[in-house]
């Protein structure tokens, strides 16, 4: 007899003809599940995609798009995040310690494998470990996150971008501003690194929402439904920009290194998560499978806009970017299947 839920109640104790059928069946419905849920995320990013290719409208056009995700709807989206959580939940130093550990490793090795293989500068080295380190956590993490996990993703979520941003745009302009041609002072470069840091508008929106939490702030429900209209929109336009960015994107050919720093970011990263998360745990489970949904994000679009500020490995970037985000159709979707049939080791 088939169940409400979908799934095949047993007669009797004893074996049943049909339980492989049944195994099959909820297999099926899983991935039917985890397609329904993963295809409206990807389809806006080739809706975006298919628009920017068809369309061809300059990329300037993106300007006031970015700009409103950047400094309006995203921190408006962190900072309701953090503000709603209890504070006490926010201080977890070990589960820190094991993401950020991550996302070290995996810049590292990708930086070493840029060089390894493709026989890279330093200063392109340090973008290839950019994009084998760097996910996609601004645009598509959060609202991937709320939507396999739920709410209680929020948290980690947060705490996640703030840390791994705080490293990655920390060592990314030290390394660069120390093997430029002209090299500049090293207090003044940490002094401007620190600044950016700080007056970066997500780790700003995030840490008022930390001291929202901790000094109990009710704000007006006008301006929290205001909060909460920007929020809503923060997905839907950073991943249709993201579409958009990636059609704009010049391709050529595909440097040696490329791949090697995409199987990194997309297979060796989660994994090394998954690993700390047992290491370093025990976390709940939510929490564990939240870093590895988030360790497992293409390589982020400033990766690209980095390499290009910096004139380094542009190209390439450009590349990783783009085969990036089409690979992880395939391996975002298994493990948020994973995380779904509850097969994460947590």
């Amino acid at each position: 007899m088939l169940e409400a839920n979908g799934r095949f109640a047993s007669a009797s104790a004893g074996y049943r003809p049909d339980h492989a059928v049944g195994s099959v069946q909820k297999a099926t419905f899983f991935m039917i599940d985890i397609l329904n849920l993963a295809l409206p995320y990807f389809g806006l990013i080739f809706i975006g995609f298919a628009c920017g290719k068809l369309k061809r409208l300059p990329e300037s056009g993106l300007a006031w798009m970015n700009f409103f995700l950047l400094y309006v709807s995203l921190p408006a989206l962190f900072f309701r995040i953090m503000s709603k959580t209890p504070f006490e939940e926010l201080n977890n130093p070990p589960f820190v310690v094991a993401t950020t550990l991550g996302t070290m490793v995996a810049f590292c090795l990708a930086g070493l494998v840029g060089r390894w293989i493709g026989g890279i500068s330093v200063r392109q080295g340090t973008m290839a470990a950019l994009a084998g380190g760097y996910g996609n956590i601004g645009y598509m993490g959060p609202g991937l996150a709320l939507a396999v996990l739920g709410p209680k993703a929020a948290v980690p979520v947060a705490l996640i971008f703030c840390f791994d941003s705080i490293f990655l745009f920390s060592i990314v302009p030290l390394s660069m501003a120390l093997t430029g041609a002209e090299r500049r002072p090293l207090l003044p470069t940490i002094g401007l690194v620190a600044r950016e840091i700080l007056l970066h508008p997500l780790i700003v929106a995030a840490y008022l929402g930390a001291l929202s939490a901790a000094l109990h702030v009710q704000l007006p429900v006008a301006i929290d439904g205001m909060l909460a209209f920007l929020q809503n929109a923060a997905a839907p336009v950073a991943l249709f920009t993201l579409g958009v960015t990636v059609a704009l994107r010049p391709f050529g050919r595909v440097p040696w290194e490329v791949p090697g720093v995409i199987a990194i970011k997309l297979i060796l990263h989660p994994l090394l998560v998954v690993g700390l998360m047992l290491a370093i745990g025990p976390f709940p489970p939510f929490w564990a499978a939240t870093a590895v949904l988030m360790a497992s994000l293409p390589p982020a679009l400033n990766v690209f806009i980095i390499a290009r500020q910096y004139d380094s490995w542009v190209e390439p970037a450009s590349v990783a970017v783009l085969l990036g985000t089409f690979m992880s159709v395939v391996t975002l979707t298994t493990v948020m299947w994973l995380i779904k049939t509850g097969q994460m080791p947590f």
